[in-house]
């Protein structure tokens, strides 16, 4: 009896340390390697003992720094603190988080979303045992101030397409527009910062909305030759005012524009070579319709078949693609977001109307299009539009020799071949398409839009002490200004009003010289030659002479 309590014991033995060795064979080589992804069961009981481990009344503290001041002094410490593993944008994808075991949380992901502040707080305070995540000795005041600004992290888009992209975020079926009223009980506050754009009011009916004409039609004027009466629509406010005449069920646009800086008349006209389309239709106003050249990017859904539309101007179904299924239930699987696209996605939203081109088929039912005729934001652009092609060298109606834009509506083709774009920027990055309070809709004034990617002796430049090291211009001064050099107003709109490039390329005088392309120095001190301003670059000692002598 002994003995067969023996012999099983030891084959026991021998299976528990075969099992053993299996297990060691197949689980342990490797199970220290940071590369390896846990299991799903291990992140969930990881997740859930590490909110379990928070003490319920710092669980629950409120945040005493949650307004957007707060959580603009938090970044800086974001950047010194964080950054190096969250990344800029809170995504975790740098050469420290992505390889980190645990992995480096997506601070934008909706876990983190439904975190508490406390909860955050807590684990800022003191760290996270057995992962890469420090206790930080830091004053309250400034830690509530790093959760403020995690919850305002900055927006980018995606660098490649994923699970949320263009095509993939689409609603499943295909809703009909509903028109940009239909978001307004939702989204008031949107709504509200939209209405008071300029894309919400580029086209504005006279009988509805009498203020929008900006000339005194009772004074006489030889290019004058329609009354308010005859305009049926009126387009534009900022740069220059066009009036159009319905015939039909077209519209025509009369023969003189409103010069709104200089408050003057001036004719309107596209001769040949001020525009691809201008010979492909006869030299009369009365005979290029809008239809054709101007309603796609002026209104939302239009038909070219009908020429109806949902409505007139850039509405919220513009960039957000119809909105029916969303209205019936709204949730973010029923509606696009640019601000979930990749980034070339992200930009061709915006890029549909600010660009010059053409469709890539053209004529269109016997008609040739400025506009790209079938495309909504689920789909790619570039099975629509093209570009306007350009050969270095040459002097068009569009492009400077070296590429950079002539003429407004530029800013697409500008932007898709700056570094910027390359990078991952998109427009929305610097541009708040639902509207604010300062000049192009841009997210801050001044510098300070800049200084949030780029600062003094940083990677991305400037690469000098303070920016007015670099600029060599005082603070305050137009000088000084990072979008003076790097966005100058080189691309004409209506006589001597230009806009902003969007290269972010810095003109040298020698371009102007070689190239006839102007430079931003030149273009403030006009008493001086290029010559002057050569010698004064070149008298920097930050800058390479090879660069600015060219």
């Amino acid at each position: 009896m002994r003995r067969k309590i023996f012999i099983w014991g030891s084959l026991a033995v021998v299976a528990i340390a075969a099992i053993l060795g299996a297990l060691y064979a197949r689980v342990i080589p490797g199970l220290s390697s940071a590369r390896t992804e846990p299991p799903a069961a291990e992140t969930i009981l990881a997740t859930w003992l590490l909110h379990q481990s928070v003490p319920f009344g710092d669980k629950m503290s409120a945040n005493p720094a949650p307004d957007a001041s707060d959580a603009a002094a938090g970044k800086e410490l974001y950047r010194q603190k964080c950054e190096t593993c969250h990344a800029y944008d809170g995504g975790g994808k740098t050469p420290i988080g992505s390889n980190e075991f645990p992995r480096v949380p997506t601070l934008r992901s909706a876990a983190i979303a439904a975190t508490p502040d406390g909860e955050l707080f807590y684990h800022i305070r003191n760290g996270i045992r057995n992962t890469g995540m420090p206790a930080w000795d830091l004053p309250d005041q400034k830690i509530w101030q790093l959760v403020s600004y995690i919850r305002n992290l900055p927006q980018v888009a995606q660098m490649t397409p994923g699970a949320a992209d263009a095509s993939s975020a689409a609603p499943p079926t295909q809703p009909h527009y509903v028109g940009s009223a239909a978001c307004k009980s939702c989204h008031e506050n949107v709504y509200a910062r939209w209405s008071k754009t300029r894309m919400a009011n580029v086209v504005r009916d006279p009988r509805e909305h009498p203020d929008a004409f900006l000339p005194d039609f009772s004074k006489p004027d030889p290019l004058l030759t329609f009354t308010k009466d005859d305009v049926a629509l009126i387009y534009g406010s900022r740069w220059k005012q066009r009036y159009f005449k319905k015939v039909g069920d077209d519209y025509f646009v009369f023969p003189a524009q409103w010069d709104v800086a200089h408050k003057i008349w001036r004719r309107y006209f596209v001769p040949n070579g001020a525009d691809w389309w201008a010979p492909l239709y006869p030299p009369d106003n009365f005979q290029r319709p809008s239809s054709a050249l101007c309603d796609g990017c002026h209104s939302v859904n239009f038909d070219i078949a009908t020429k109806t539309k949902t409505e007139w101007n850039v509405g919220c179904e513009r960039c957000h693609g119809p909105g029916e299924a969303h209205v019936k239930k709204p949730t973010r699987d029923t509606i696009l977001n640019p601000a979930r696209f990749d980034y070339v996605h992200a930009s061709d939203t915006c890029i549909q109307c600010h660009s010059q081109g053409q469709p890539l088929k053209n004529p269109i039912q016997g008609k040739y299009y400025d506009w790209p005729v079938g495309f909504d934001v689920g789909k790619n652009l570039a099975d629509y539009w093209k570009l306007e092609e350009h050969k270095l060298g040459e002097t068009t109606f569009t492009h400077f020799p070296d590429g950079t834009g002539h003429k407004n509506r530029m800013q697409g083709n500008d932007f898709v071949d700056s570094l910027m774009y390359a990078r991952g920027v998109t427009c929305f990055s610097c541009h708040d398409p639902h509207g604010g309070d300062n000049v192009a809709m841009v997210r801050k004034t001044g510098n300070a839009l800049c200084l949030d990617c780029h600062g003094p002796n940083a990677q991305a430049g400037p690469h000098a002490s303070t920016i007015e090291a670099h600029t060599h211009h005082k603070a305050g001064s137009p000088g000084n200004e990072c979008i003076a050099c790097h966005m100058p107003k080189i691309e004409q709109t209506i006589a001597d009003q230009n806009v902003r490039s969007h290269t972010f390329h810095f003109v040298t005088p020698g371009d102007t010289d070689a190239l006839k392309i102007p430079n931003a120095c030149n273009l403030c001190h006009t008493d001086k030659s290029t010559e002057w301003t050569k010698a004064a670059l070149e008298s920097w000692p930050d800058r390479s002479p090879w660069r600015m002598s060219r």
